[in-house]
């Protein structure tokens, strides 16, 4: 039974066990708390077979359904992780364009599944929010000739570099 009042549900073709086990081994605060499998055959597939995976990432529960056709996900939907450090940045960026993802633009990337997703350092935000329109203008123009966000980058364009 889900907890809360909202979950997100991902529609994958078959593969919503591998990327839940893939999202909750990346994130903190993540785990796969049920895997509901098909008790009889069904037009889709096999008794036995995974149906749905409730999971948590990132303390957010989500829903992953294998469905039987592939749905598309688009750019119109994508999951905002902050992260703290280049370092964090970084390993969130490998695990997710690795094994078939593929990197965006501005902070955006692709999973070997197709969710996307924005790794954003907090220190883009934050800079993005400055005070003073010349900073944001710097920073914006930094933002946009990177793929994956260098924190040092950032930070230079704050500082006038």
């Amino acid at each position: 039974m889900a907890e809360g009042k909202l979950a997100t549900c991902l529609w994958f073709a078959g593969d919503a066990e591998a990327a839940a086990r893939l999202y909750c081994g990346l994130f903190a605060d993540s785990t796969i708390n049920r895997i509901d499998r098909a008790p009889t055959d069904y037009p889709g597939g096999k008794a036995g077979d995974v149906l749905t995976v409730n999971f948590t990432v990132l303390g957010q529960p989500f829903m992953a359904l294998n469905g039987k056709a592939a749905n598309d996900f688009t750019d119109a939907v994508s999951f905002q992780v902050f992260t703290e450090t280049q370092d964090e940045t970084d390993r969130y960026w490998d695990v997710l364009t690795g094994d078939g993802g593929a990197e965006m633009a501005c902070s955006w990337c692709r999973d070997r599944f197709g969710v996307r997703w924005q790794i954003v350092p907090r220190v883009l935000m934050e800079a993005l929010g400055h005070p003073d329109p010349v900073v944001q203008g710097r920073v914006f123009g930094a933002m946009q000739a990177m793929v994956k966000i260098d924190h040092a980058t950032i930070e230079a364009a704050v500082a006038g570099g």
